[in-house]
């Protein structure tokens, strides 16, 4: 890992692909030998290890034989980081992106590693499980993170970044590696390689859809994920929305628009009385949780807003001296400032309804739309059912998903998944017992959740502290026999530090050797 002081600075471009990341090791063209690898049937013997999650059949390092090679489909966060860790430990591999011949109902772009929802990375204190996963990828040489730090914007405690620049950075990181292939066209099969990640996303092609549903017999589970407005900052008034972090002196990293009671209640009727795009008749409402519409949110109750994304907690109108009864919070989207998202205002109103309501909240009156709220649909196996603790598929060992297709939420869970299939895939290319990461550690307690949790109810998950094996009850102090109990902050920030103890010894077992 680079140390702090080597990591390139905000807004540095990427630089030439034999400089990105660790020493590239395994980074020189592959020396591709003639041979042939044979297809995979059945679960094939299981492996020995001294972690018994690992003995879980895993075919792929016993019939791999000498130059395999590895098919990854998918350029988001998840698959190119796949594709990136395969190949700095010498597998060479083909990456299939299918756009621009094809662009999702969410996608604007061609770059890989495109953000379609927020810019923001989410926070990056370790008191924050989302920072402490960030921080181990960082220790573990990941691009996605790499590229995040190095084309970051102000976000207050969060890691936000300038988007365009962002995608650019792992678009030439991934095309300039002498290792990665980047085809630009649609699978619409599952592919037949004996290796292989599958990390299609959210938005997987309905043809390939419909070949991964008749390999595991079932149906997918779904649920829609809603994208908030972004607006040009020159359209908001700066004598309403002021500068503020919550809890912090000074002006701080967001725009805040206050809302007093009547303002907040107007918005909630607004909420239930618009029109929103509905839903194919095919199709049912089953949302994730952390993500709910603004408008779904109002249905539960007319004080869910209040008390959850629009919570006025640590911010104080500097116009009345006092706390607003609830804030709408902009949270800048690029470098240069000139646009602004609507923090936790996801939404699947029509554009009409959404310029109607947004701009009869204070300060919005004249907002101006960079980009309207929208809802895509989010595609994912039953992992507890369907996957192994590498993420190969149960029907098809050396078969990896990787990324929300494999069951976890988030752009940075999803980019951890994809570092973890790309490593198993290179290891069991060249013969190796698969590696997992530590139960106590981010990444080992996501794989943890995806194994663990109960198949008839299984939706996926962002990481959170919850998922962590419990810290061990400390010892009471002397003559008091009630033991001292640890606040939130400092129960996490040793489970933190637990984390990236035990992070050590699996960063050292995966590390790319020269081949």
């Amino acid at each position: 890992m680079l140390p702090l002081s080597a990591r390139p600075p905000p807004g540095a471009t990427p630089p030439d692909s034999a400089q990105i990341g660790s020493p590239a090791v395994g980074c020189r063209p592959p020396i591709v030998r003639s041979g042939r690898v044979r297809a995979f049937g059945g679960r094939g013997p299981l492996l020995q290890s001294a972690d018994p999650r690992v003995e879980v059949g895993m075919a792929a390092a016993a019939q791999a034989e000498e130059s395999p090679q590895l098919v990854v489909v998918g350029g988001g966060l998840a698959g190119s980081e796949a594709a990136w860790q395969a190949a700095r430990r010498g597998l060479p591999v083909t990456l299939y992106e299918m756009k621009p011949e094809r662009l999702s109902p969410a996608h604007r772009s061609e770059d890989l590693a495109e953000l379609v929802c927020s810019n923001s990375l989410r926070s990056s204190a370790l008191s924050n499980a989302a920072g402490l996963l960030k921080e181990e990828m960082r220790r573990l040489d990941s691009l996605i993170i790499e590229a995040a730090d190095a084309t970051s914007v102000p976000a207050g405690k969060a890691l936000a970044v300038d988007r365009v620049a962002f995608q650019k950075y792992v678009s030439k990181a991934i095309m300039g590696h002498p290792g990665i292939v980047l085809r630009r066209e649609l699978v619409a099969r599952v592919p037949a390689s004996p290796l292989a990640v599958v990390a299609t996303g959210p938005l997987t092609a309905p043809e390939l859809a419909r070949s991964l549903r008749q390999l595991l017999g079932d149906e997918y589970l779904y649920f829609y994920d809603a994208i908030a407005p972004t607006l040009h900052a020159d359209s908001i008034d700066p004598s309403v929305a002021f500068r503020a972090s919550r809890y912090q002196q000074g002006e701080g990293d967001y725009l805040n628009v206050p809302l007093d009671r009547e303002d907040y209640e107007r918005l909630v009727d607004a909420l239930l009385g618009a029109d929103t795009v509905p839903l194919h008749k095919f199709e049912t409402a089953l949302y994730f949780e952390g993500c709910l519409p603004l408008e779904e949110m109002a249905r539960r109750g007319r004080d869910t807003l209040a008390y959850g994304p629009l919570k006025p907690v640590g911010l104080v109108d500097p116009r009345t001296g006092k706390r607003p009864h609830a804030v709408v919070q902009l949270r800048q989207e690029d470098r240069a400032g000139e646009l602004f998202n609507l923090v936790g205002c996801q939404t699947k109103l029509k554009i009409a309804e959404q310029e109607r309501i947004f701009r009869a909240l204070p300060g919005l009156s004249k907002a101006v739309f960079a980009r309207y709220g929208s809802v895509h649909r989010n595609t994912y196996v039953n992992a507890p059912s369907r996957l192994t603790p590498t993420l190969e598929l149960r029907a098809r060992p050396g078969l990896y998903l990787a990324g929300q297709i494999a069951g976890v939420e988030g752009y940075v869970e999803s980019a951890a998944l994809g570092f973890i299939a790309g490593v198993n895939a290179a290891r069991a290319a060249h013969g190796q017992v698969p590696a997992l990461p530590p139960r106590e550690t981010a990444h080992g307690s996501l794989i943890s959740h995806l194994m663990e949790a109960d198949p008839k109810h299984f939706q996926p998950m962002n990481v959170n502290y919850g998922l962590f094996p419990p810290l061990p009850l400390p010892a009471p102090s002397p003559g008091k026999p009630r033991r001292p109990k640890l606040s939130k902050r400092d129960k996490n920030e040793k489970m933190a530090a637990r984390a990236l103890e035990a992070l050590a010894s699996y960063r050292a077992e995966i590390a790319p050797v020269d081949r």
